[in-house]
């Protein structure tokens, strides 16, 4: 049932914060408040700093609209502190955020329970980088476990390279897994309460869509329709909403998927607050089902917990 913007009252935009992806959570944020600001929101910017829970008794807020993005803001804790606040806010929960940002567990439930995704190492000081660079297929995509927007990730094609990744990684964050490189292709799949959005086709100039790619290149190119046949559109919704919903998520989020050699959908991530910047995919998903970026904000207000 929707409320009306009397009815959700005074809302905090959180954004900004302290993560390596202060700098897209910044533009996410100016973004929503411009949203917030035309469908005449009672809305609060606060840039989430060391204070923000002593600030946030200050502002007598209803609600709070969560756009952090990384850890500190996507992974669980600031959603436990509200929860002990007893403050409601847009996302998923204190489980499914932590489970989400967290790709070893992840993967490693999905696996559990029988969703697609990729095999993968866990890498360390004392690793074999051959014999594992070896058990990936030669090629594998090195990645931080704990973080988003693709930040520490890099490819590797010998163990030289597979090291020289995990090094880089292991800077962002204690846990570091690599996959095997996938080339196919990339999708991304948006879900908005109980909808999922259309998918979305992602062709990066870059050598994988990488930082740079998502949130600056204007080469990278974005299809949607994604070009699939109805089968298989099908196929990617059901498996996004599952991996959604095995997580325990909520409200809203974007799944990302790849294509393997076999031509098989592999769970890559569950993104539990995505971007909302002007390159950002959940606001395309949404303007292709119908909904202008100020439409989908406040469907996110609606579905808050």
């Amino acid at each position: 049932m929707s409320r009306s913007v009397a009815q959700l009252g005074r809302v905090g935009l959180l954004y900004g914060g302290t993560s390596s992806e202060r700098e897209v959570s910044l533009m996410s944020g100016a973004a929503v408040h411009k949203a917030m600001l035309n469908t005449g929101v009672d809305v609060v910017a606060i840039d989430a700093g060391a204070d923000l829970l002593q600030e946030l008794p200050r502002h007598n807020l209803d609600l709070a609209f969560i756009a952090l993005h990384g850890p500190g803001g996507e992974d669980g804790t600031l959603q436990g502190a509200l929860e002990y606040l007893g403050m409601p806010y847009t996302g998923s929960g204190v489980l499914a955020s932590a489970l989400a940002m967290d790709k070893l567990r992840c993967k490693q439930m999905w696996q559990g329970i029988g969703l697609p995704t990729a095999d993968f190492a866990v890498l360390d000081q004392q690793s074999d980088w051959a014999q594992i660079i070896d058990s990936l297929g030669g090629k594998a995509m090195v990645k931080p476990a704990c973080e988003g927007s693709s930040i520490g990730m890099s490819r590797a094609e010998s163990a030289q390279e597979l090291e020289a990744a995990w090094v880089e990684a292991a800077g962002f964050a204690t846990t570091v897994i690599a996959e095997p490189l996938m080339e196919g292709e990339e999708y991304t799949v948006a879900i908005l309460g109980d909808q999922v959005l259309p998918a979305i086709r992602i062709q990066s100039q870059e050598v994988f869509y990488d930082y740079q790619a998502k949130y600056f290149s204007d080469e990278t190119q974005y299809f949607c329709p994604a070009g699939l046949t109805d089968q298989r559109e099908q196929e990617l919704r059901e498996l996004s909403m599952q991996a959604f919903k095995s997580l325990g998520c909520t409200g809203w989020g974007r799944v990302d998927v790849m294509v393997d050699a076999n031509d098989t959908f592999q769970l890559l991530e569950v993104n539990t607050v995505p971007g909302m910047t002007s390159h950002s995919l959940v606001p395309m998903a949404a303007k292709a089902a119908g909904l202008d970026f100020d439409q989908l904000v406040m469907a996110i207000l609606e579905a808050s917990n």
